[in-house]
């Protein structure tokens, strides 16, 4: 019996744009995925041999590059972060479109001769990255959401989040100071599986078929 392909897809905000491109290139989940108060982690497919697992973004990138699944969409700020050997980023599927940003409370002390400075964020090694290229050494505080607050309760002077609107930064008295990385959502593979299934090589293809249509329209 042939082994199923696992295929993990992020929960959150690249979902809903993903359904759509992964249904043309033929990977289509079960209705009860659709279901809201389902909370099952993983879902048959129109594919005999294909399983969707639905888990966060960051975990995706882990299943992934450690052959737990053979391949998945994620952010390519998680791809940054994480910088795993063992994954290959082949497509640009051309959704899921943000920024990484630096951003500090509105009128905050100018900072800019300073040697440190600590910083919330979910992102700590792409972070410390962007101001060591400055010369600053930053030290991460680790938080997985409400970034925004950190300024105001003493935890950290700045925060590196991803900004999609700027919405959320302004309603928390943030200003953007200063823009790291543009971001889309990537169709990402295990290396190992890419060389040793056909069937994760058509996949990658029928996806880049995809995303080139989507780019000349």
């Amino acid at each position: 019996m042939t082994n199923s392909l696992t295929f993990a897809i992020p929960k959150g905000r690249i979902l809903d744009e993903a359904l759509p491109v992964m249904a043309r290139a033929g990977v289509v989940p079960e209705d009860g995925f659709h279901d809201k108060a389902n909370r099952s982690l993983t879902f048959a497919t129109t594919r005999d041999d294909m399983r969707l697992i639905r888990v966060r973004a960051f975990d995706v990138a882990t299943f992934v590059a450690h052959g737990a699944a053979q391949l998945g969409i994620v952010g390519s700020d998680v791809i940054e972060e994480f910088d795993y050997a063992e994954l290959y980023a082949p497509v640009d599927l051309d959704i899921g479109h943000c920024h990484l940003a630096v951003a500090e409370p509105k009128g905050a002390q100018d900072t800019g001769s300073a040697s440190h400075l600590r910083v919330a964020t979910k992102y700590p090694n792409i972070t410390r990255r962007h101001f060591e290229r400055m010369g600053i050494q930053a030290e991460c505080v680790k938080l997985n959401g409400a970034m925004e607050i950190a300024p105001e309760l003493g935890l950290a002077g700045r925060i590196v989040d991803l900004v999609s609107t700027g919405t959320t930064l302004r309603e928390n008295g943030l200003v953007e100071t200063s823009r790291i990385m543009d971001i889309s959502a990537r169709l990402i593979v295990n290396r190992a599986a890419l060389k040793t299934d056909p069937r994760v090589a058509a996949l990658v293809e029928a996806f880049r078929a995809i995303s080139e249509e989507r780019s000349a329209a």
